[in-house]
């Protein structure tokens, strides 16, 4: 894979717009919510999109402007605060989706991903974890969850997922971001704590 692709697909599959397209693929695989109005599924979408992306970037773009905030965060330390402000947004989005009169999965899946955050800014303290890898390893983790307690078989979204993900793990390993074991813990990590939450709450 050349380095320019490398870096392309992880700028398209950044942790910060995973849960927005893995939003859009889960409203649009063939689960039992497929069924929700243009205007609920929008609703939802602008939500996601808003307290996991919009908010997480500013909250970066405000730190950066302290010359002593390391914005591409190479070290682990470095990712602290960014992680405690998103985990503090993803629960902005949980206590809005909680106020929707429509399905209990959407504020579970905000609530569990609050989770991976924090349990990711806690190994930070010690060692770097890859945060595309959780991201994209909490998409699964719900997937998988849903076929399971639903009985639906979206195979195609199963397949799309594991494909980006095998490409995005390849693509942080030839960027020299993370080593082998960090984009394994990180996907574990995600897909762990998305499927135990999802599929049991």
């Amino acid at each position: 894979m050349p380095e320019k692709i490398a870096r392309i697909i992880s700028i398209v599959f950044h942790p910060v717009l995973v849960p927005t397209l893995g939003m859009i693929l889960l409203l649009n695989s063939g689960f039992y919510f497929s069924m929700l109005s243009w205007e609920a599924k929008r609703f939802i979408i602008l939500v996601v999109f808003f307290t996991t992306s919009v908010l997480p970037l500013l909250s970066v773009a405000i730190l950066a402007l302290n010359p002593k905030f390391d914005l591409t965060m190479t070290k682990a330390k470095d990712r602290i605060i960014p992680f405690l402000s998103t985990s503090v947004f993803y629960y902005m989005g949980f206590v809005i989706m909680n106020k929707m009169k429509a399905f209990p999965v959407f504020k579970v899946f905000m609530i569990a991903s609050v989770l991976v955050i924090i349990v990711m800014m806690l190994v930070s303290f010690k060692w770097k974890i890859s945060a595309h890898m959780a991201a994209l390893g909490s998409l699964a983790g719900a997937i998988f969850a849903l076929s399971f307690r639903s009985g639906a078989n979206p195979a195609w979204a199963i397949i799309l997922v594991v494909v980006v993900s095998g490409l995005v793990g390849t693509a942080r390993l030839l960027l020299n971001k993370h080593n082998l074991q960090q984009i394994i813990a990180g996907y574990l990590t995600g897909f762990t704590i998305l499927y135990l939450v999802i599929y049991f709450v």
